[in-house]
């Protein structure tokens, strides 16, 4: 490792020359405080930023145990870390000048979801903060004073008030840690009290816009109906209420305007811990839930289908189905045994995104189209089993059809963003509107695993892949689309979905079955982080993608 004065002594030797020079900068140096590692240097001053780090050892770092000796709680720790060492390098950002990228100081910037990110990483041993910066030039010719000020008087200042622990405001980080703590406690009594959610009376549910993250302005707070009243006592807030959602069958309902979607968006982003302020910070959902909806022309690998489509007039089998081009019907059904597979134990599903036909068929249309001319079994038909055989419980917003009322153990009606129970008014109803008869067959789900069907590749491939916010990425041009996987919240989850599917398809053995690839990946990134799936140099823009989100994307690569 070299001296801080010696990287000082080669800026100099290197200053006004051709930009390739500054490659001569890789390598680590002792900064007496921290460490800083160039680990990657960018081409020219146009290029991709260069990639760097600062690691400060835990002996000077100083932050207690109690912080990061739980996953959950060091998770929450690297956020706070990570939110508050993005906003000082921004403030330092582009404060030297030049062309291109040149003064660029960059990391990632989290929104209100706490995620595990490559961007920072906290051990026993050291905090080390990885993000971007552009090595300063004029045209193409190397401006080494100019970087000389980013790296010796700008970041310095910056690395000490996020990464020391004696510069921080004690009780925001003993917050961050309750909150951490608390959140966790709920997710473990979930499944005590049977429950699948829980939403603080009080929360902030509404956002200000479809394309922002933030809590809406004057919003209706979530209350609470006395009959859904779940009571807990966190260990760092002491007692809370708020809304309990069982088990079993839960149908949403109401007009149109009213916060169904709102409160369903909630229980689908309630499987990420969230920060305090966002409203939402006490509303959790258990870990595996799902969200299916249609999604027209996915491709579907070697699926067991039979449970909702079967006898095809073209004599096609659906024991072990695929396709190309799946319709609406055979995509949501494909989800919800993919769901299975991968161990959900809760389905979300929204009556607009889905395929009507799937859902349900009235009593005329039988009439008109017999069974036996109907290959779908409808999901209707399903729903009790699959949370009375299978264990996996369903959350569906409905607003035109009243088929679900005969199965739903809860009913939640949404009146003016305010949650009402109203299962005993709706049981009043039900003798005046009979359900028809589906002529559903036996409910048995398949007990073989799916051989995973990519076709491996050569470690010493050239192996490029470029990454589309989260609608998906492509890899070798192959895309991968992943649109409609709608728990994928944040860009950087899909460039470590990327650098796991490029990691799967030059190390998996031919014999490798969908679970044993998707559980590899995911042991992998726990246990090793999300740097296993880096491209030979530290970079930091990897956010930790659930198991769900995993499988997602195996089941949407096509493996060509």
């Amino acid at each position: 490792m070299k001296s801080s004065s010696e990287l000082k002594q080669m800026l100099k030797q290197v200053d006004h020359k051709g930009y390739p020079a500054y490659k001569s900068l890789r390598g680590q140096y002792d900064f007496g405080d921290f460490v800083l590692m160039v680990d990657h240097v960018q081409g020219d001053p146009f290029a991709a930023p260069s990639s760097v780090s600062v690691s400060v050892p835990m002996a000077k770092a100083a932050f207690p145990d109690e912080y990061r000796d739980k996953e959950y709680s060091r998770t929450a720790l690297e956020d706070a870390l990570l939110r508050k060492f993005s906003g000082e390098i921004a403030r330092c950002s582009f404060k030297a000048k030049g062309s291109g990228k040149s003064g660029l100081f960059a990391t990632s910037r989290p929104g209100p979801e706490i995620l595990r990110r490559s961007a920072m990483c906290v051990t026993a041993q050291a905090v080390t903060a990885r993000f971007e910066v552009g090595f300063p030039a004029n045209g193409r010719t190397i401006n080494a004073r100019e970087l000389e000020k980013m790296l010796f008087e700008f970041l310095p200042p910056a690395v000490t008030q996020s990464l020391f622990y004696r510069n921080w405001d004690k009780k925001i980080l003993q917050n961050v840690y309750e909150l951490s703590v608390d959140q966790h406690y709920i997710r473990q009594e979930l499944p005590k009290r049977k429950l699948i959610a829980f939403l603080a009376e009080g929360s902030i549910l509404p956002r200000m816009s479809g394309v922002s993250s933030k809590p809406l302005k004057n919003a209706v707070p979530l209350s609470v109906p006395d009959s859904m009243r779940v009571d807990l006592n966190l260990p760092c807030h002491g007692p809370i209420s708020g809304l309990g959602i069982p088990e079993g069958v839960t149908l949403i309902i109401g007009g149109g305007y009213h916060g169904k979607s709102t409160l369903l968006t909630a229980l689908e982003q309630g499987v990420y811990n969230h920060i305090a302020g966002d409203g939402r910070e006490y509303a959790i959902t258990e870990d595996t839930a799902l969200k299916i909806r249609a999604e027209d022309g996915r491709s579907v690998q070697n699926l067991d289908l039979s449970l909702f489509i079967h006898n095809l007039p073209n004599g096609k089998d659906t024991t072990c189905f695929s396709t190309v081009d799946a319709s609406g019907s055979t995509s949501q059904a494909a989800a919800v045994m993919e769901g299975i597979e991968m161990g959900s134990h809760t389905f979300l599903i929204d009556e607009d995104t889905s395929a009507t036909n799937f859902l349900v068929r009235d009593e005329f249309m039988q009439k008109i189209v017999h069974g036996d001319k109907e290959p779908i079994t409808p999901f209707c038909a399903r729903v009790r089993d699959l949370y009375e055989k299978a264990g996996v419980s369903t959350v569906l917003v409905a607003g035109s059809s009243g088929a679900f009322f005969h199965m739903a153990d809860t009913v939640i009606q949404m009146d003016s963003y305010h949650p009402l129970d109203v299962k005993g008014r709706v049981e009043r109803f039900l003798p005046d509107y009979p359900l028809p008869e589906f002529a559903a067959g036996e409910f048995a789900l398949t007990q073989e695993d799916r051989a995973f069907w990519g076709r491996g590749l050569r470690r010493n491939d050239r192996i490029k892949t470029k990454v589309m916010t989260t609608d998906g990425f492509s890899i070798n041009r192959e895309m991968v689309d992943l649109r409609y996987v709608e728990q994928l919240i944040d860009s950087e989850q899909t460039a470590a979905l990327a650098g796991m599917l490029k990691y799967a398809l030059t190390h998996l053995s031919g014999t490798s079955t969908v679970r044993q690839v998707a559980g590899m990946l995911d042991g992998l990134a726990r246990q090793k982080g999300i740097d296993a799936f880096m491209d030979g140099y530290a970079y930091c823009g990897m956010a930790l993608p659930r198991i769900q989100e995993i499988y997602a994307m195996l089941n949407r690569y096509r493996g060509k």
